[in-house]
């Protein structure tokens, strides 16, 4: 086996034993990307340089002696929408095509602490707006192209990415995990969270770029568990709910089939599974559209060609650069969502859109927490299909149904892979009370571990 194919617990300890030296293991992920990347197309910017310098002063520390972090050596990439300083951060825009970032986002000042090393930025829709699911964090891993990546969640990007790839995907619970530094698209929906190989992963990942940030005023001050140590535990008893409404006429019935599968497997491992209903979820894509275009109306507007990025050479005076600066700066779907954001703000149209979409909102998140005092978490599918990409318009909308519920209420959720459908991975979703990863993480650990599946990447 490669060393590219291992999981990160797999390659840490051949690192702290000295069995691996971590410039082989980022010699052996750069190898990788050099071989399929061109297929793949997952990086936005390598620092292959800059990593292997990294992975040198590594071994020089262990050869010291040195203790060294649980991460230490383990080969890595972000989202091209969280900075790191001296690297280009474009968010996949024209508009930022040639930004160099003059800081670190919080995760990446935490994931220097533990002495990851950075292979570069990866591919993404243009400021995370759009439904193709193309993510470069969840192709890299699934192609064993880095050890783990992080990535940006608003309506299910990690997720649904993380689904139909087959690998493991979490979206933390809002304020679990700093936004420094992360590119704004809409600021109460936004959230970091890691993809990884394996839950056991994802588990470890997670602990390290939790925590409150005195640079973001939503993190919150709840202390950070040790999620790996609950990894194992019996799930006898542990009840879980199974919305209705993620089971109605629509899903696929391939995907229904793997996740009722899933349910019975939990069921015989002691967890109780019962139905349960979050009665506004259908009205959750139409509200979160709402609100993620507000949001992003106003969280874009500082790209105007005036103190960084892209600006037009044809302005004759300040508004027309202004105007020719977005309009040749950003794409269809971005200047689409603008448009609409700035239309549900606008005097006279606020209450009838902006603000009727903020109280669908505390429905659905009434829902959550009525299903939560009754079940420790719930379970459903990730998407209502099996394939990432259509070109039917009904279909791109509906992709979001079932993960955008999650980041309306704020609350964790994780995807595993379930089982496949002519070659295509299918996703399970678990969702948990808020700041209560280590329960959805438990669950889905038992899951995984009783399939005994090792996932290999290919391209």
């Amino acid at each position: 086996m490669e060393l590219y194919n291992h999981t990160i617990t797999e390659i840490q300890k051949k690192i702290k034993s000295k069995e691996v030296s971590a410039t082989e293991v980022t010699q052996s992920a750069l190898q990788r990307i050099e071989q399929v990347d061109s297929k793949v197309k997952a990086f936005i910017t390598l620092t292959a340089e800059e990593a292997l310098q990294d992975a040198k002063k590594i071994d020089e520390e262990l050869h010291k002696g040195s203790q060294l972090p649980s991460l230490a050596g383990i080969p890595m990439a972000v989202k091209d929408n969280i900075c790191i300083d001296g690297v280009k951060t474009t968010c996949g825009s024209k508009i930022l095509e040639n930004f160099t970032a003059p800081y670190n986002a919080t995760v990446i000042e935490k994931l220097k602490e533990q002495k990851a090393v950075f292979l570069g930025k990866l591919n993404m829709n243009e400021f995370a707006m759009g439904y193709s699911t193309d993510e470069g964090s969840a192709a890299s891993v699934a192609n064993d192209e880095v050890f783990f990546a992080l990535g940006s969640d608003t309506g299910g990007s990690i997720r649904q990415s993380a689904g139909f790839y087959g690998v493991v995907g979490l979206k933390p619970t809002y304020g679990r995990v700093s936004r420094y530094g992360l590119v704004t698209f809409a600021s109460s929906l936004d959230q970091i969270g890691p993809i990884t190989k394996t839950v056991e992963d994802a588990a470890i990942v997670l602990e390290a770029i939790s925590g409150q940030d005195f640079f973001d005023a939503n993190s919150a001050d709840i202390p950070v568990e040790n999620y790996q140590k609950h990894l194992g535990q019996d799930i006898k008893g542990l009840k879980i709910g199974m919305p209705k409404e993620y089971f109605s006429e629509g899903l696929n019935p391939q995907v229904k089939e793997a996740v009722l599968k899933a349910a019975a497997q939990l069921e015989s491992m002691g967890a109780i599974v019962e139905e349960c209903s979050l009665p506004h979820t259908e009205y959750a894509p139409a509200s979160c559209y709402i609100i993620a275009s507000a949001e992003a109306s106003s969280n874009l507007a500082r790209f105007d060609g005036v103190r960084y990025g892209y600006r037009t050479p044809d302005g004759e005076d300040l508004l027309n650069m202004y105007r020719k600066t977005r309009q040749e700066g950003f794409g269809s779907e971005v200047k689409k969502r603008i448009i609409l954001g700035t239309y549900a703000l606008s005097s006279g149209r606020y209450d009838d859109y902006f603000l009727r979409a903020q109280k669908v909102r505390t429905l659905i998140k009434n829902d959550f927490d009525k299903a939560f005092g009754q079940y420790d978490c719930l379970l459903t599918p990730v998407s209502f299909n099996q394939v990432a990409k259509t070109d039917d318009p009904l279909s791109i909308y509906l992709a979001d149904l079932f993960t955008v519920p999650a980041n309306m209420a704020g609350i964790p959720a994780i995807a595993i892979p379930c089982g496949a459908s002519e070659g295509s991975p299918i996703g399970l979703q678990l969702m948990g009370k808020a700041f209560d990863e280590k329960t959805i993480l438990k669950v889905a650990y038992t899951y995984e571990q009783s399939l005994g599946v090792r996932r290999d990447g290919n391209v």
